[in-house]
């Protein structure tokens, strides 16, 4: 069953068994409700009854004497309610709204009558001693009464009373009763198309989403990855398709990425083996001879892919969790004085002045020495082999982001610099800003994407900007202790 049929099951089903609940619930207490107004009524029209019993025992302290046997209390409670609905017997003539009701019939046969178990819907009438002892009258475990107290002189002498009816036969509120059933059920059934246009309206408001977002999902595992949902909605499935559009657009380039890298890899390694073999052959051949110099031809190229091949590996292990670290503080000031001194030699051989401006004194970083001094080996001789500048600046400051402290290192040169549309590719894999330029001076082009998973490993971040110098700047940031 689909999810649209499913979840327009549930919420009729949920809401017809509600409104079905509360139909039957309010029937009953509308019932209930006009019960007890019959009842209250009813002993209301014997308030009279109760005055004539008070002012009588006042003069005659004797029930007895007051109500004489059951026949004559019956009388009096039956002419008490001569001109109402409560009487025990039927009549004959017209009755209210024109309904024919009978006579009452004669002595001898009403008495038979009252012999025979009244039906349920009859009222019992009795009267009760101070003790709420039977004194005359029909006064039966098994019914519940009403009873009304008879006070004379503020103290309470009997009491009369009547027993609840459990249901309505005849009358007005038998009427009202019967109207209110039909109009309740009448509401409720037009609740009930009501919740079935607004239920189907719902589940199809919900449901369609998760179709538009089910049907892109199944085009994604096609890989289909320029797929885009347009949902205008401002809530969780609003959300999801914004975070599904981000999705596509992440794997689309990520495609991208992993198509060029392809390329790129089998490029990098076919060249480097097509011309060593090219070499090995020709001595092989007899072409060129198997020289000192051949052969050292040869081992270069070898050793440029043993270096290609190394950092694929150390690439791979990053990726895969696999670059250990071994943290503990180390005191960033010495860290860069090594360094200065380090390249001082190899940097005047390439006629470059390197100028260290370190304002972070005392600064400790939590830190892999060896894998920071291999971060800065690959930045400094990135600069050496291909940057063409003259000028070398590395700076050190502290600088607070949102509470926290960094160590900011800023490695600037004065070079031919990288253009602004090439910046955010340098740490990608095997990216060259010319792809023309010669291999032995580029590298393998890897160099920067080791750095920039070197920084993550350390908790900072890398980025390439244009200097103020003139050339590339790359920044670093590293959390201080």
């Amino acid at each position: 069953m689909k999810i649209h049929n499913k979840l327009f099951l549930i919420l009729f089903s949920f809401t017809f068994s509600v409104i079905a609940g509360l139909v039957v619930l309010i029937q009953w207490s509308i019932g209930q409700g006009v019960i007890d107004f019959v009842n209250a009524k009813e002993v209301k029209a014997l308030e009279p009854l109760v005055v004539q019993f008070a002012k009588q025992y006042e003069q005659t302290p004797s029930w007895e004497r007051v109500v004489g046997n059951g026949e004559s209390f019956r009388k009096r409670v039956e002419s008490q309610l001569e001109n109402s609905q409560f009487l025990p017997r039927p009549q004959e003539g017209p009755g209210p709204r024109g309904r024919m009701m009978r006579r009452p019939p004669p002595d001898h046969i009403r008495l038979e009558e009252d012999r025979r178990p009244p039906p349920e819907n009859i009222a019992h009438y009795a009267l009760l001693d101070e003790n709420k002892q039977r004194v005359v009258g029909k006064y039966l475990n098994d019914l519940k009464y009403i009873t009304t107290p008879i006070i004379v002189n503020d103290k309470i002498v009997g009491y009369l009373a009547v027993s609840k009816r459990d249901s309505l036969v005849d009358g007005y509120e038998l009427d009202f009763l019967q109207q209110q059933t039909n109009y309740l059920w009448f509401i409720a059934l037009a609740a009930v198309l009501l919740t079935l246009m607004v239920t189907f309206l719902l589940s199809r408001h919900l449901v369609s989403p998760v179709k538009q977002i089910a049907n892109g999902m199944h085009r994604l595992t096609q890989g289909n990855y320029e797929t885009k949902l347009t949902l205008e909605r401002k809530d969780e499935l609003g959300q999801l398709s914004e975070d599904f559009n981000t999705l596509a657009f992440t794997l689309a380039k990520d495609e991208q990425v992993r198509k060029r890298w392809l390329a790129n890899i089998s490029h990098e390694l076919r060249t480097p083996m097509s011309i060593l073999l090219g070499e090995l052959e020709a001595m092989l051949l007899g072409i060129r001879e198997p020289n000192a110099k051949n052969i050292s031809s040869a081992n270069d190229e070898a050793l440029h892919l043993k270096r290609l091949i190394d950092d694929l590996h150390m690439l791979n292990s990053a990726e895969l969790g696999g670059m250990h670290y071994t943290m503990q503080p180390t005191d960033m000031a010495l860290l860069l004085n090594t360094i200065e001194q380090k390249y001082q030699v190899v940097l005047e051989q390439h006629n470059i002045k390197i100028y260290l401006l370190n304002s972070a004194k005392h600064i400790t970083v939590q830190a892999d020495k060896t894998r920071l001094l291999q971060l800065l080996d690959n930045i400094l001789m990135n600069a050496v082999h291909y940057a063409q500048c003259t000028t070398i600046s590395l700076t050190a400051k502290n600088i607070s982001i949102k509470g926290q402290t960094y160590l900011e290192l800023i490695i600037e040169d004065n070079g031919v610099g990288v253009e602004q549309s090439h910046l955010s590719h340098l740490f990608e894999y095997l990216y060259r800003v010319d792809s023309s330029r010669n291999r032995q001076e580029g590298g393998s082009g890897l160099g920067l994407s080791i750095c920039q998973h070197i920084v993550k490993g350390h908790k900072g971040e890398i980025a390439a900007e244009k200097a103020s110098l003139g050339g590339l700047a790359i920044i670093i940031r590293l959390p201080t202790i």
